[in-house]
């Protein structure tokens, strides 16, 4: 089992990279974001998206599982972060974990999960989840919090009942957003910052082996200056 443990002194250094593909190393810094209590969301990452007529636009959504793949979240596909990517599914994500002043940095693409996954994950979710889901129509006006609570009391009544299953709404479901670089960052007190980027080659690209180190899988690495 590789070492989880790459840094020295805070360091975060090419020689301790044991990693050669992103993912075991997000895999690390994950675990210890989730290990730490005094980070309340660990999951929890800023989606940037583009709209068609190039306004970009940025919110939280809860990574809910990651892989060699990508990283997966749902949301409603009527909301203005579905419309963005209908359009463009050029995004970027990026990860904050104040504490351990570290980030995580995505680019890549999404593509849309299966309807079969999409609904394998929502009967995991609490009830009050689901029915979350079918009560709120994501990004469109609303006159008030109290036409929520109707539709909410509504669909209560009719399916918080031993045995009956909430309906997955059909515009609800998941993403995968398939990575072409991510990058790791190590803050430090003196500004010389750590940071790491596995990326996807260019064309033609053949790493050196000083500024472009080769990866596993089809990554390559590389050093950025702060």
């Amino acid at each position: 089992m590789r070492n989880c443990d790459t840094y020295k002194n805070g360091a975060f250094l090419e020689k301790s990279v044991t990693w050669k593909e992103p993912f075991g190393q997000f895999k690390c810094w994950f675990e210890e974001a989730r290990a730490t209590k005094k980070i309340l969301e660990p999951s929890a990452m800023c989606l940037a998206t583009v709209s068609q007529e190039g306004f970009p636009s940025a919110r939280f959504v809860l990574c809910k599982g990651y892989g060699k793949e990508g990283f997966k979240f749902y949301t409603n596909y009527g909301s203005k972060k579905a419309k963005d990517i209908e359009g463009n599914p050029n995004v970027a994500a990026t990860f904050y974990w104040d504490i351990l002043n570290r980030s995580v940095r995505i680019e890549g693409t999404v593509e849309k999960l299966s309807e079969a996954e999409n609904l394998k994950y929502f009967r995991t979710r609490a009830v009050a989840n689901q029915i979350a889901a079918c009560t709120s129509y994501q990004s469109t006006p609303i006159v008030s919090k109290d036409i929520l609570c109707q539709r909410q009391k509504v669909l209560e009544q009719e399916y918080l009942i031993p045995g009956k299953e909430v309906p997955k709404p059909s515009n609800w479901g998941g993403y995968l957003l398939v990575p072409r670089s991510v990058e790791f960052w190590q803050g430090h007190n003196d500004r010389f910052h750590d940071r790491i980027k596995y990326r996807r080659p260019y064309k033609g690209e053949v790493p050196d082996q000083k500024l472009l180190h080769e990866g596993e899988g089809g990554w390559v690495i590389e050093r950025l200056s702060p």
